[in-house]
């Protein structure tokens, strides 16, 4: 044996499983020349390889840089190992062990060559709506357990035929152990059937888009559950599944076969086409154009549209020839997204006309992810389909923590070692179906990563159906230790984790509500603190909520507390004003002085809420966030004149008083200035505010890093307006990107905070 042969054993970790990884490195090492072997095992990929030391470090720069689509490597150890005098390069087959740490894929696009072979008439393939590869199309939603091999998807009850069995073995094809291969043949099939379940005869395809078309609503399966579609430049038919859904305001999101046609009724930019084009295919905010040519009940009081390219090729084949069509999740509202057919059928017979299903299982339901650019750079709105079950990096290794997250946007966290898997989006947590849907991901996030907790953590609120489910998973496991996190430490910890920072920051933490430790509602917080624990050095004013819930989902409530706190019984005489009845006006007033159903709350997204109302801009919200959304999009210009605002030094607090703010905007009011001028005035007048509050923080204790986060920084000219001014006076901003800034991330920032107290 030549003396120079080296072997080295590769031990590496990552989405390696199931995205052609094996056969990639087999041609690699081919390519160098190099003997050994390469298999899956139960941490992720194991590789040999002996030849010379240059031939190795060929291949290992090969390794790193020519990656599969789907793949990425989150670690990979070098260990030498004597040479064993081999000839050539296998695949050999999967070894099982009993310590897993594999990694599923993200259920992902159709890609170019599938896309290719699709739209080929001489391809055996063609209009066939279920092509994939190993470089594309489903993974997390069709597995059912790991290993990741076809017996283990819902793909198992499909036999391949031997085209497509010839393909699965030829480490040649980039269908070489492609679980979900299949063709015509062998494959899924699509079935049209009437809102009563009688099939449609003829082509499903053509069917169904001569049926959107003509104007009917479709219920259609995609990747992780059904959306409810309809053309999208037919208004009357946007007007009646907003009457169906129960869906009254809140903006629908759109899918177009591709940019050019997306350019026909929206901006892109350079960031914003990339982020649509991505694997992932999530939904990408894009700002309108002045004259389009869709309904504008689509997005009412937007200036942008939700938009996304094709995730599948099924949704290529029906795209062809509408400019976009309306894609929702297939559900009522509140609900969580149809996934199962049974269910499909009996929860969207009275909204959709017809449904187009197939018969390849969805296992586990997956919204799509939405995403916008801010500052030049993706930001994660809803981390879902496309993005999960991708690990994040942790600070370093810490215990098996589960995190349950909050109520509103639910998601939870598992931590393994140094990483943590933030699941897909769950919903809203205020009904026992979302609920169940809450357990249902957590025993499938579970059984494929082979995982059980040895705590769990919760929001401190008491009364939420998280905590309510920490506390009987606990009791299940004879007493598993639970930690109740504040909800706005883990905001700050989920940002800092993101970005991997450890020492002590600022936190700059404003959403809707949030429980504070002193039992009140909180949400304009500012924050010194890190992994261990936190202190609450300021906060915007407490405001009373008259009703409590109530003021959330009625803002002009907020703009009378607001109102009364600066003037007292004597209000001015807004508009706004003249559409409550005096009776009720009375009764308000009289909870508001009296402290009757009137929490106090210090949440940013109320003050939000009160000048949206005062302003004229909405009294009563559909959904949530609306006020505060609609006040961004009244901003008209770029720059604006701060109000007067007030900072009150209270008990080694700063408290921020918008009482100056509020009589500068009235005193606008009276004098007919544009609403447009006055969203940006205040806007401009938190930014001002909030960097004023770093100052005295940064003299107080000496921090720079600057974390914001909450849902409020999904505001985009409230979030570049403080970065631009926290740059200017040399601080160093930390913001969200690849985990939601809202409650969507929370759980992220749970699991770090428990698994650093029980270190």
């Amino acid at each position: 044996m030549n003396k120079a042969i080296t072997r080295t054993r590769l031990h590496i970790e990552g989405i390696v499983q199931g995205v052609g990884f094996r056969p990639f490195v087999y041609r690699e090492a081919q390519a160098c020349g190099l003997a050994g072997w390469v298999l899956n095992n139960s941490q992720g990929v194991l590789i040999e390889i002996e030849g010379l030391p240059a031939q190795q470090q060929e291949f290992l720069a090969r390794l790193q840089q020519r990656l599969p689509p789907l793949a990425s490597i989150t670690r990979l150890v070098r260990q030498p190992i004597p040479a064993q005098g081999e000839s050539s390069f296998q695949i050999r087959a999967s070894a099982t062990e009993n310590d897993h740490n594999i990694q599923v894929a993200a259920d992902s696009y159709v890609c170019p060559d599938c896309l290719a072979e699709l739209f080929d008439p001489a391809d055996r393939r063609y209009g066939y709506p279920f092509i994939n590869c190993t470089n594309c199309g489903p993974r997390y939603s069709i597995v059912t357990a790991i290993p990741y091999d076809r017996p283990n998807t819902t793909m198992a009850a499909f036999r391949m035929c031997p085209h497509c069995q010839a393909e699965y073995d030829d480490p040649g094809s980039r269908r070489f152990h492609a679980q979900p291969n299949a063709c015509p043949v062998c494959g899924p099939q699509l079935q049209l059937v009437d809102a009563a379940g009688n099939p449609v005869n003829g082509d499903p395809i053509a069917q169904t888009s001569a049926l959107l078309a003509a104007g009917h609503i479709i219920a259609i399966k995609g990747l992780g559950g059904y959306h409810l579609a309809v053309a999208a430049d037919n208004a009357a038919a946007v007007a009646e599944l907003r009457r169906r859904k129960a869906r009254d305001e809140k903006p629908f999101a759109l899918m177009s076969f591709d940019l050019e046609r997306i350019r026909g009724y929206a901006r892109v930019s350079a960031a914003e086409a990339a982020l649509l084009t991505g694997p992932q295919r999530p939904i990408v905010l894009l700002e309108k154009l002045p004259e389009h040519n869709l309904a504008e009940l689509v997005a009412p009081r937007n200036r942008y549209f939700g938009v996304m390219l094709p995730a599948t090729p099924l949704h290529y084949l029906l795209l062809r020839q509408f400019p976009a069509l309306v894609m929702t999740s297939g559900n009522r509202s509140d609900e969580p997204i149809a996934f199962e057919d049974h269910d499909a059928r009996e929860r969207l017979a009275t909204i959709a006309d017809y449904r187009l299903s197939h018969n390849r299982a969805i296992h586990i339901r997956c919204d799509d992810s939405i995403a916008r650019v801010m500052t030049g750079k993706p930001l994660l709105l809803r981390r879902s389909r496309g993005f999960v079950p991708h690990s994040l990096p942790l600070p370093g290794a810490q215990s098996r923590v589960l995190a349950l997250g909050a109520e509103l946007k639910s998601t939870f966290c598992l931590s393994r070692r140094d990483r943590a898997f933030l699941s897909q989006h769950i919903g809203d947590l205020k009904n026992l179906e979302t609920a169940q849907s809450l357990a249902a991901g957590i025993a499938h996030l579970e059984r494929i990563l082979e995982w059980q907790p040895e705590v769990i953590a919760h929001d401190l609120h008491p009364d939420y159906l998280s905590t309510s489910y920490a506390r009987e998973r606990a009791a299940q496991h004879n007493g598993l230790p639970c930690i109740a996190v504040q909800h706005h430490h883990a905001h700050l910890a989920s940002c800092m984790a993101e970005n991997g920072i450890s020492e002590p920051c600022i936190g700059l933490v404003c959403d809707g509500i949030g429980y504070g430790e002193d039992g009140q509602i909180w949400g304009g917080e500012f924050l010194i603190g890190d992994y261990h624990s936190y202190q609450r050095v300021g906060h915007f004013a407490d405001l009373p909520m008259p009703g409590g819930d109530a003021a959330t989902r009625e803002p002009y409530r907020m703009a009378i507390s607001l109102l009364h706190r600066v003037y007292g019984r004597e209000l001015p005489e807004l508009p706004f004003l003249r559409s409550v009845p005096d009776g009720t006006l009375q009764l308000l007033l009289q909870m508001i002085e009296k402290r009757v159903n009137s929490p106090l709350t210090s949440s940013c997204g109320r003050l939000f809420d009160a000048i949206a109302a005062l302003t004229g801009l909405r009294s009563h919200s559909h959904y949530e966030g609306q006020a505060a959304l609609e006040l961004e999009m009244a901003i008209s210009g770029n720059c604006f004149t701060p109000y007067p605002y007030q900072l009150e030094p209270q008990a080694g607090q700063w408290i921020f008083d918008p009482g100056p703010s509020v009589r500068a905007i009235v005193n606008d009011l009276f004098e007919e200035v544009d609403v447009g001028m006055i969203s940006g005035r205040f806007h401009t007048t938190l930014a001002v505010m909030m960097v004023d509050v770093c100052s005295h923080i940064r003299a107080a204790h000496g921090l720079c890093k600057v974390v914001l986060s909450g849902g409020v920084f999904q505001n985009r000219f409230l979030t570049e307006t403080i970065l631009s001014l926290l740059h200017k006076q040399d601080f160093q901003p930390v913001t969200h990107s690849l985990v939601p800034p809202n409650d969507g991330g929370l759980a992220l920032g749970q699991a770090v905070i428990a698994g650093h107290q029980l270190q």
